[in-house]
């Protein structure tokens, strides 16, 4: 397939400002693309070169990228920076200065998407003396030969910053659209262009009006169904054009089941090319095979927060485990054989960081074949204390002097659950089996690796003695976990409860900041927070309290500065607009009503309690999570 064909889609996608609309231009290249191809292009589609959980980057950085376009288009660096400052992205000046290229190209073949993958995947490997000019002509050769919107996107993709829209969701539902059935009268079928399409009065394909009441005109062979039972006896879907439920009700149901089950393929593999190569190939029995496997992560199960301990036993039923919360480092433990991997909760492998944490599993977890769960936490070296989470946060992005760092923070690793072991899934098996398997395996070893502290009851008094005890150890707080409960990836539904002390902090995003004056004129010192909702960050005030002038101190105005001048999109002075990736924890006195910010909510005297470098994009508090908290600070 031509680079030139993928990159429509981009332009049709990012020109797209409604959701279905990405939604189904995106399925309509997920029916088309090649099955050799596919697994690619939904990575380039993400703007990727590889899955979430490789650790491989692209590594290059705009400097770089402009000494490509150099190359290239045979202009000065000077021509090329005034045209990126006066277009505000990097891949729009590419595109400009392609149109009218100076150099000859290096071969004279069109671009097709292996062409590009295969270079962009060369660009990864590339380490060493000489690697620089290396990777700039590498990337060169492959401007040299764009048309100006294929250098637009390449530019854009090695930059990892591809702007066209399609998250997560949107990905996720277009596999279902492009490689299901349509389940009727949830979607229809256009009668003027045939086309299939979501339960909408104009086709988004011919813009034809669609006279809902009008009898659907369907061929092919149509799968009738009353209920999900109908559905669920059908051996292999893809042998129906179209799925024709019996009401509104049932179809929402039926649909909602597909996707179910293609999230859950989705959570267990992180790999959105591997799911939709799946769904394509065969039936979703085919797709549910997909299993467990030592060194893929998968989503992290997630705790809601009860407001005490009776609620959460309520909640959670009697009895329950009630485990201590460490103030750690959420980690999963892979093994397969020799192998031993770390990955964090946004799946990024940390093995290099922590060789101590891998060489007490090898040596104390007796087994050679599992995915645990658990959590880092580290120690004061003098007095074998517990230090809180802004300590080991210095051990998590260092990939020089380790030595060093395990001398300086030593880590223990506290385990609580088990997805995979020896060959078997354990998701489906309740929390009591899973614990139960872990004690045989841990050895617990003083200052290296214990399970997580618990205690089984349906007393609350004794519930309550147990979390005086963990906060007395200066623990967050404790874990209310159901015994019958499944391990659910990536779903926050009330398996398990936690419960702290302090008012819920919030979880929020960085979108802007504002260069402070004075001793403070280098550093930003004050910074626009936003929560989430769906996949859009709303401002809910700024922050510049709880961050420290000197970096020994704490999370300080000078790493922050350094985090973000690479994130910057939007220079207006004083004041940037900056790419949402860096999130922060955040205490505050209130939640007040504000038409100041587009949330409709300002905090009330915020204050930074530490950055949280181990949370992805989607875990930042959601415009919801802040409405609960508005309304319960007034209960």
């Amino acid at each position: 397939m031509k680079y030139k064909d993928l990159t429509e889609y981009y332009q049709k996608i990012e020109a797209a400002s409604k959701r279905l609309d990405k939604t189904y231009i995106l399925a309509q290249l997920l029916k088309k693309a090649p099955n050799s191809e596919l697994e690619t292009i939904v990575l380039l589609m993400q703007g990727k070169i590889f899955p979430q959980y490789d650790e491989r980057k692209i590594g290059v950085a705009t400097k770089m990228a402009v000494k490509a376009i150099m190359v290239a288009t045979g202009l000065d660096e000077t021509q090329i920076e005034k045209e990126w400052k006066n277009r505000g992205d990097l891949g729009e000046t590419a595109e400009e200065l392609c149109k009218n290229k100076k150099q000859q190209t290096f071969f004279s073949q069109p671009l097709t998407i292996r062409k590009v993958f295969e270079n962009l995947k060369k660009l990864a490997e590339l380490e060493g003396p000489g690697s620089s000019d290396m990777k700039i002509k590498l990337l060169a050769e492959l401007l040299g030969n764009a048309s100006s919107i294929e250098a637009k996107y390449i530019i854009r993709t090695v930059l990892e910053d591809l702007r066209v829209g399609v998250k997560e969701g949107v990905l996720k539902d277009a596999i279902v659209w492009a490689y299901y059935p349509p389940v009727a009268p949830i979607f229809v079928k256009c009668n003027n262009c045939g086309k299939v399409m979501p339960h909408i009065d104009k086709c988004l394909e011919c813009s034809a009006n669609i006279d809902l009441k009008e009898e659907i005109k369907i061929s092919g062979k149509i799968l009738k169904a009353s209920s999900l039972e109908d559905v669920e006896k059908v051996k292999n879907l893809q042998e129906y054009s179209f799925i024709v439920a019996k009401d509104e009700k049932a179809g929402r149901e039926i649909y909602n089941w597909l996707n179910e089950k293609v999230e859950q393929a989705i959570e267990l593999t992180n790999d959105y090319g591997v799911v939709a190569s799946r769904c394509k190939a065969g039936s979703l029995d085919y797709l549910m095979k997909i299993g467990l496997v030592p060194g893929t992560p998968l989503k992290a199960m997630l705790f809601p927060k009860a407001k005490d301990m009776k609620d959460a036993m309520k909640q959670a039923g009697k009895p329950a485990a009630i485990e201590h919360k460490y103030d750690g480092f959420r980690i999963q433990v892979h093994r397969n054989g020799n192998d031993i991997k770390l990955f964090t909760r946004k799946l990024e492998d940390v093995t290099i960081q922590f060789p101590d944490v891998v060489e007490v599993v090898k040596t104390h977890v007796k087994s050679h074949d599992f995915i645990l769960d658990g959590e880092i936490v580290s120690i004061d070296p003098k007095t074998n204390m517990k230090l809180s989470f802004q300590h080991i946060s210095q051990r998590i992005k260092r990939k020089h002097n380790i030595a060093e760092m395990i001398k300086k923070l030593p880590v223990e690793l506290y385990v609580f659950d088990v997805m995979e072991l020896d060959g078997e899934n354990y998701l489906k098996k309740s929390f009591k089996e899973r614990r139960n398997s872990l004690e045989l395996i841990i050895k617990p070893v003083k200052y290296q690796i214990y399970l997580a502290e618990q205690i089984v009851t349906d007393d609350i008094d004794e519930a309550n003695k147990f979390y005086q005890q963990a906060l007395r150890e200066g623990h967050e707080g404790v874990m209310v976990k159901r015994l019958d409960a499944p391990y659910k990836p990536g779903s926050r539904i009330g398996h398990a409860f936690k419960v702290k002390p302090v008012m819920e902090s919030l979880d929020l995003i960085i979108i802007g900041a504002t260069w402070g004056e004075g001793k403070r004129g280098e550093w930003l010192s004050s910074f626009d927070l936003a929560c989430r909702s769906g996949n859009v960050f709303l401002e809910i005030g700024k922050v510049g309290t709880g961050i420290k002038e000197k970096s020994e101190e704490g999370l300080s105005f000078i790493e922050l500065t350094k985090l973000l001048k690479p994130l910057i999109r939007e220079d207006q002075g004083k004041h940037i607009m900056v790419e949402p990736q860096i999130i922060i924890e955040v205490n505050f006195e209130e939640i007040q009503k504000s038409s100041t910010y587009s949330s409709g909510f300002a905090l009330r005297f915020p204050r930074v309690i530490r950055m949280r470098p181990d949370k992805p994009v989607e875990d930042v508090s959601s415009i919801k999570q802040v409405e609960r908290l508005f309304r319960d600070q007034r209960s």
